[in-house]
């Protein structure tokens, strides 16, 4: 998640698109899930 993140980042340049905006914040919503899950199954 974090290298698709970065390479949209590094693709546009440093300033995302309205499209671009719209795929980063879905990334940032899936890695947050991600993480909790993983933080969740380490405290089990």
């Amino acid at each position: 998640m974090n290298e698709q993140i970065r390479g949209l980042w590094l693709r546009a340049g440093g300033r995302l698109s309205t499209e671009q905006r719209a795929q980063y914040a879905l990334l940032v919503t899936e890695w947050a899930i991600a993480v909790r899950t993983e933080v969740v199954q380490a405290a089990a």
